[in-house]
């Protein structure tokens, strides 16, 4: 038996049409699925850049959050003059606001 000829002793055909379009149907689902797989890539890199942006602006806002706290505790904690004349002040109006309104024993309102 020679290389290149069929069980019956034929020629086996090596450059018909219907494997010409075999192996361009082939090429194009290979094509196709090239393309399907590129546009999930795509939309997976877009959803990545959207949740990343996410991320971003919700973790610079806890950032400053956390600065702010940290900056307004250290203020209060502060023992510059101006500081302390603002505490002071902050109390003498407290002490004002829990005076009552009439002298102990007068005669109730009407």
């Amino acid at each position: 038996m020679r290389w290149g000829t069929g069980i019956e002793g034929k020629k086996m055909k090596t450059k018909d049409k219907s494997r010409k379009w075999m192996w361009g149907f082939l090429a194009t689902v290979v094509a196709l699925q090239a393309y399907f797989v590129w546009e999930i890539l795509a939309a997976f890199a877009l959803f990545f850049v959207g949740f990343a942006a996410i991320a971003a602006v919700i973790g610079s806002l806890y950032m400053m959050h956390r600065i702010w706290a940290t900056a307004v505790e250290k203020l209060a904690n502060s023992q510059h003059p101006v500081m302390v004349a603002t505490r002071q002040g902050i109390d003498s109006v407290e002490d004002l606001a829990r005076r009552p309104f009439r002298r102990p024993g007068s005669a109730p309102a009407r």
